[in-house]
């Protein structure tokens, strides 16, 4: 029987791995996508639709839902899980992202980050112990430490007085949540920005705590996507093989296979529904804009390899008419599909692994969907 925590490798390929982690509500398979739940929903689409799609675990964020609803409310009203109708395991970012993309209305020290909710203007502060406490409250999962991201274009000086206060942060964060104190796990996260010689530096210090798992912060924030692979690569070879590596915020098909060939288990992006809204879809042929007139006649299905409700119930043209009418239909079906897509995506690597073809895996769908950065 399996505990909490507990990760196996089964299957390598190259550096590329498959396995299963452990948690208090599942086995998950990876390498995993985690579709995006930013406020305990996954925007226009059910529970049972996310995992009638194949979905094993789902993100949400610390910082949404402890401004709304609180996560004091959601602890009383039985937690996170019960609180969604979400029985498999939940993964909480700790709000680190928001550090970031809130610079003009925050203020950073070394006791934590005071900043003002985006929502009425009322001050907030988060200490890596609060957060560590927001996500008791919410009984998620998979619990991330607080850390600051830099952006693309950082300086040295900055990045490494950052990196460090990251890691004071990680290691307070292990004080408030040692080692079996509970059935939730706890991730560091590996930040130093653009440079080997730092990112190789916060790697020693995050990795010396007793982690969980480890993630990889600070890519897919405006850097070139060269960039992006040499480091993604870089940083997970420096991460413990015995341990389950998470590469935050990366969702574009060719960065995922990019980041799986680098021994990478957990995905999470907004991509899907996001571009799902806009009309983006993704599929075995490639991205296809659904608005375009050259599909108001069609009456083949979006994508012939797909088994979405969006694939197997309408065509092209009828999709493109929901969408030009902005009926509420659209980003159901649309984001149905592109999470059936990227869920599928995850699934066909981890087979790939398996079989010894993951290098074939990748070039057969680098064909279709080429090393071009896409920012989420």
């Amino acid at each position: 029987m399996t505990k909490p925590g507990e990760f196996r490798i089964t299957h390598t390929d190259g550096r590329a791995r498959a396995g299963w982690l452990a948690t208090a509500h599942g086995v998950i398979e990876t390498p995993m996508f985690m579709p995006v739940g930013t406020q305990a929903s996954v925007k226009s689409v059910s529970p049972d639709e996310l995992k009638a799609a194949g979905a094993q675990i789902i993100l949400s964020n610390t910082y949404h839902l402890r401004l709304r609803p609180g996560d004091e409310l959601i602890r009383d009203l039985g937690g996170l899980h019960k609180f969604m109708a979400w029985d498999k395991p939940i993964l909480t970012d700790s709000g680190g992202y928001q550090v970031f993309s809130l610079q003009a209305i925050r203020k950073l020290t070394e006791a934590g980050v005071e900043f003002r909710s985006h929502l009425n203007g009322s001050r907030q502060f988060f200490s890596p112990e609060i957060v560590v406490d927001i996500q008791r409250n919410l009984g998620s999962d998979i619990m991330m430490v607080l850390d600051e991201c830099v952006g693309w274009g950082a300086d040295r000086d900055y990045t490494a007085k950052s990196l460090e206060l990251t890691a004071r942060w990680a290691a307070r964060a292990r004080d408030a949540y040692p080692q079996g104190a509970g059935d939730q796990l706890l991730f560091g996260i590996v930040q130093g920005g653009f440079l080997e010689d730092l990112r190789e530096l916060s790697a020693r210090q995050i990795t010396a705590i007793d982690f969980d798992g480890f993630a990889i912060g600070g890519l897919s924030v405006g850097e070139p996507r060269e960039v992006y692979a040499r480091l993604a690569a870089h940083t997970a070879a420096l991460l413990p093989e015995a341990r389950p590596r998470y590469i935050m915020g990366v969702g574009a098909p060719q960065d995922i296979l990019t980041a799986v060939a680098a021994g990478v288990d957990m995905f999470d992006c907004v991509l899907p529904t996001r571009n799902a809204r806009n009309g983006t879809l993704f599929t075995s042929h490639g991205k296809i804009n659904i608005k375009r007139a050259e599909y108001k006649r069609d009456e083949g299905p979006l994508d012939e390899a797909c088994d979405c409700p969006a694939c197997t119930g309408y065509s092209r043209a009828y999709l493109r008419h929901l969408y030009i009418a902005r009926e509420l239909l659209s980003y159901r079906l649309n984001s149905l599909h592109n999470l059936h897509f990227f869920l599928n995506l995850a699934k066909s690597a981890r087979q790939a692994v398996m079989d010894g073809r993951f290098r074939e895996f990748k070039e057969e769908m680098e064909a279709v969907y080429p090393q071009e950065w896409s920012r989420a």
